[in-house]
């Protein structure tokens, strides 16, 4: 698969409200969108640019700036642009669809990420103070 295009430089992402597609963002005219897979059963995510996989990726580059500070969060799509991200996005959401080919695999949990599931609005872990939690998933530095 061949490397995955940077984003323009005014990119942007944003918080879907869902735990499979995570993060979108729309920049000229296209919506970028990460697939958080099954990790580590899978890469850590998928990269599709209006539902056209571009490939895999295990860390995010840091300009991508997922997450942000402490007490911040990323801002959210409005309903109706999470309703086009879904829509899009239809289908998708089991790691290996993108070729055809669904994971079914019996050490993961591809097999629930159906589009209902998707649909689902993802609650904001918390933690103590109120902050959004740490992910298991943020970079280390």
């Amino acid at each position: 698969m061949k490397p995955i295009p940077a984003p323009p430089a005014q990119f942007a992402w944003h918080d879907t409200g869902t735990r499979v597609f995570r993060w979108a963002a729309r920049t000229e005219g296209r919506w970028w969108v990460l697939r958080l897979n099954d990790f580590p059963e899978h890469p850590l995510c998928t990269s599709f640019i209006d539902a056209r996989v571009m490939g895999d990726i295990d860390d995010a580059p840091d300009a991508w700036r997922l997450w942000p500070g402490t007490g911040a969060a990323l801002p959210a799509l409005s309903a109706s642009e999470r309703a086009e991200v879904l829509d899009l996005m239809t289908g998708l959401g089991p790691y290996g669809a993108e070729a055809g080919t669904p994971c079914t695999g019996d050490w993961c949990t591809c097999d629930i990420l159906t589009d209902a599931y998707a649909a689902r609005r993802s609650t904001q872990c918390r933690d103590r103070k109120g902050s959004p939690a740490r992910t298991p998933f943020r970079p280390r530095h």
